[in-house]
């Protein structure tokens, strides 16, 4: 299953409902644009496999999406810790 389709299960959109793709997408290349900045390293990130790196796209994406602004600190929040894990893990170090 795509990160994509991944994410709009978490965002409890059914998986056909194609309408929002451009918007969620968006969030998923800016959230891997951010763990790369910060030194997460950019193949573990593009490869998408790795279960830590997508709970926090999706984290991600969950606190950008649509105009839901009440759970979005909280969605920052825990967006935040797993970026911080990352970052001080070594095996997610960038070369």
């Amino acid at each position: 299953m795509s990160l994509l389709n991944d994410a709009r299960e978490y965002l409890r959109i059914d998986v056909t409902d194609t309408s929002f793709d451009g918007e969620i997408q968006d969030l998923i290349d800016a959230a891997k644009l951010d763990l790369i900045s910060v030194g997460i390293d950019a193949t573990m990130v593009s490869a998408e496999t790795d279960a830590l790196i997508k709970k926090a796209i999706i984290t991600y994406v969950k606190a950008g999406f649509g105009y839901d602004t009440d759970n979005m600190p909280a969605f920052d929040a825990s967006y935040d810790k797993i970026k911080t894990k990352l970052m001080n893990t070594p095996d997610y170090q960038g070369v």
